[in-house]
């Protein structure tokens, strides 16, 4: 184990003792029957389920979720039953392909925070209760493939290509970690406009599949984008999503990233050169019901 494996552990077991999360802690549960799950199957029926959320509980932008329907409904109760424990028993080395990786992992972790609000009782944001937001997202957590991936797992650890989380130093996973062989690398900065974190400034909840991820990741920038870029021309101001701030270092050029996905809209104009100053919307963690 290198230093930086002991430094990772220790800071895991500290952060995990402060904010009373269990290292064994996971919603879903042992499944009956311990048949070795097909991947490309179990991705399916997990893309099903978040369709048979939208399609029980949700506007039909994904902006919104009735929790206390879907709780009761057909659809969550066939999603714990059916998709969920099998989720211990895959072999995600065999998820071959980059785009069936990003499908996954994405649609995985759409479902597990809808399934860990139901779980956790939340009723206002993902922020109430002890240690709020920052004990929520690593108290979330199913076991995947034998291993816990909490949804600060996936995001900062799979998704983000190992980058950890943007407040707390160093990477999620340490180079013994045998969790980082299914980071998903190069990190594509479209993910955050896929990932919906329960609450009302969050993108909408999407389905995303292998064979059209790359148009999807798209139009999702593009739509969020559309929706939260602002224009203050009396200020000479453009005004973006706290997204944009908080991980600015996935973006690269902020402005250039914006101006490329809004495409030939005049609110690009005001980015060009740097003559606008750039400031960010609050982050509204309201839950998004």
């Amino acid at each position: 184990m290198t230093w930086t494996d002991k430094l990772i552990s220790a800071r895991k077991s500290v952060l995990n003792g402060l904010l009373r999360v269990r290292a064994d802690d996971v919603l879903n549960p042992e499944p009956v029957d311990r048949t070795p799950v097909d991947p490309v199957q179990a991705a399916a029926e997990v893309r099903r389920a978040v369709n048979a959320f939208k399609a029980a509980a949700m506007d039909p932008d994904g902006r919104h979720v009735g929790y206390v329907q879907l709780r009761e409904s057909k659809a969550f109760a066939e999603y714990r039953r059916v998709c969920t424990p099998p989720l211990r028993d895959l072999d995600l080395a065999t998820l071959a392909t980059r785009e069936q990786r990003l499908a996954f992992w994405i649609n995985l972790y759409n479902a597990l925070v809808v399934d860990a609000v139901i779980a956790f009782g939340v009723q206002r944001s993902v922020t109430e209760g002890f240690a709020g937001v920052v004990r929520f997202f690593r108290r979330a957590a199913y076991n995947v493939g034998g291993y816990r991936f909490s949804c600060d797992d996936i995001e900062h650890g799979v998704l983000r290509a190992n980058r950890g989380h943007p407040f707390i130093p160093g990477p999620q996973f340490g180079p013994s970690d045998p969790r980082r062989a299914f980071v998903v690398e190069p990190l594509d900065p479209r993910i955050h406009f896929a990932l919906n974190c329960a609450s009302r400034s969050c993108p909408p909840i999407g389905v995303y599949d292998a064979a059209r991820i790359d148009a999807q990741l798209e139009v999702a920038t593009r739509s969020f984008l559309d929706a939260e870029v602002h224009v203050d021309p009396e200020r000479g101001e453009v005004c973006l999503s706290s997204i944009l701030k908080w991980f600015g270092g996935d973006f690269g050029d902020v402005r250039a990233f914006v101006r490329r996905h809004l495409g030939d809209d005049p609110r690009s104009e005001w980015l060009r050169d740097r003559v606008a100053r750039i400031s960010y919307t609050p982050y509204n963690w309201a839950l998004n019901t």
